[in-house]
């Protein structure tokens, strides 16, 4: 408008924006590590879709194959799951017949949790699967960047 005069503020605000400029999120590394997480939880999601398997059934499938006899209460230690939400995942996990309860050894208010013959068919394609997409979405780093970047990811949260 004739005799209006903006502010620099005003007048960088009323330009295009033509690029997105990112770099403080950039050197956050929750910002990094949520950008990478949500390119492979998508890809995670579409491979698995097959399976039937969300992320956190994944997980407890793979936890329960490769330490049978596991109890409810280690499988929400080390998820960081809360016993109610395990407790619809695991009957919903038993009502597919993927898993079966059994007496605990030890324990006689536990249950060990083991997977059914049709669970450790169906958990062996899905880690195949899962294998396959993490070496996709990896292809970028050499085996020394990944084991690295692993690494790394592990000593923030352990």
């Amino acid at each position: 408008m004739p005799g209006s005069t903006q502010t620099p503020q005003a007048a960088k605000t009323a330009q295009a924006i033509e690029r997105v400029d990112t770099r403080f999120l950039e050197t956050l590394l929750g910002y990094n590590a949520r950008r990478a997480t949500l390119v492979i939880v998508e890809h995670f999601m579409r491979r698995m879709a097959p399976y039937d398997l969300r992320i956190v059934d994944f997980s407890v499938l793979s936890l329960i194959a490769h330490n049978p006899g596991v109890t409810s209460r280690q499988l929400c230690s080390t998820l960081g799951v809360l016993p109610p939400n395990l407790v619809a995942i695991i009957d919903l996990l038993e009502k597919r017949e993927l898993i079966e309860r059994q007496p605990h050894p030890s324990d006689r208010r536990a249950n060990g949790l083991h997977l059914s013959p049709d669970g450790e068919v169906l958990l062996r394609q899905a880690e195949e699967t899962a294998t396959v997409l993490e070496d996709e979405a990896a292809a970028r780093l050499s085996a020394a960047e990944r084991k690295t970047l692993m690494r790394l990811l592990q000593k923030i949260y352990r």
